[in-house]
């Protein structure tokens, strides 16, 4: 079997959705200091879209440096909620629930960026965005919740895993369920197609 990509990422998600396709992959973590970059980026004013695309490059092009003929495909995802502030990952559960109280009655954008590089280089990219409506829900169903998905969910941004328990959560979906699990899928696999990547 032909490896057709590299995922620079361990996140489950990624590669369930590259498996289930039917991609021959490798994944290989890129190990990036994401924290010093969001704060850069951050402290310049960027956006949810932006960040998400400069962090998708950044895995894609460190780890394709170390394999330069392969393609190696980069990803990550950013939330947005409704007052323009850049939701992160919680690192706790007491944050987690403050993040769902604050998420909960509003609507946020999820934002997932795709790169390939090529000897070190950008060659594709998709940046795709998603609005997720979050019903007002009871701090007895917030307890429930987090009882069942704690701590599963704390690699989770926006504190959901969409195709668990996270689906109770919404009222309201607008954009595509690939883009909500972290990468936009579908532009990938024509990209791939159109590269003889992958058969047409």
């Amino acid at each position: 079997m032909t490896i057709a990509l590299i995922l620079a990422s361990q996140s489950a998600s990624r590669r369930a959705m590259l498996e289930a396709a039917g991609i021959p992959f490798v994944a290989e973590a890129a190990r990036v200091d994401e924290d010093a970059v969001k704060q850069a980026m951050l402290h310049e004013g960027t956006d949810g879209r932006r960040l998400a695309d400069a962090l998708a490059e950044l895995k894609a092009v460190k780890i394709s440096q170390r394999h330069p003929t392969a393609l190696v495909l980069g990803c990550d995802s950013t939330v947005t909620a409704a007052d323009g502030d850049l939701i992160d990952k919680a690192a706790s559960r007491d944050e987690a629930a403050a993040q769902l109280r604050a998420l909960a009655g509003t609507t946020h954008r999820l934002t997932s960026a795709a790169v390939v590089a090529q000897g070190g280089v950008p060659i594709w990219r998709h940046i795709d965005t998603a609005k997720l409506t979050m019903r007002p829900f009871s701090e007895d169903f917030l307890a429930y919740y987090l009882d069942a998905e704690w701590p599963a969910i704390a690699g989770c941004v926006g504190g959901y895993r969409i195709e668990g328990r996270g689906a109770q959560l919404f009222s309201r979906i607008d954009g595509d369920h690939f883009t909500i699990l972290g990468l936009p899928l579908l532009p990938l696999l024509d990209w791939l197609r159109v590269r003889e990547v992958i058969q047409t």
